[in-house]
């Protein structure tokens, strides 16, 4: 599957939230290529191959309330 650009609504509230989500995140190896963890927009965009269920999945091991907002444009 190509890899897509994912948009996930995620409680941030500070650098150790952000940092969370790009350790799990992290863990997946290459099958992600890009993360970023916008605190102020409380955002988390993927570039993976993996499905948005999958990064859903991972996302909420850290404990935080996430939500999929759907594929980037």
């Amino acid at each position: 599957m190509p890899a897509q650009t994912y948009e996930f609504k995620m409680e941030m509230t500070c650098e150790g939230c952000s940092g969370a989500a790009k350790r799990v995140l992290g863990k997946l190896g290459e099958k992600v290529s890009n993360i970023d963890a916008d605190i102020s927009s409380q955002k988390v965009t993927v570039t993976s191959e993996l499905s948005a269920d999958e990064l859903l999945e991972t996302l909420k091991k850290t404990g935080k309330t996430v939500s999929y907002i759907g594929v980037k444009k």
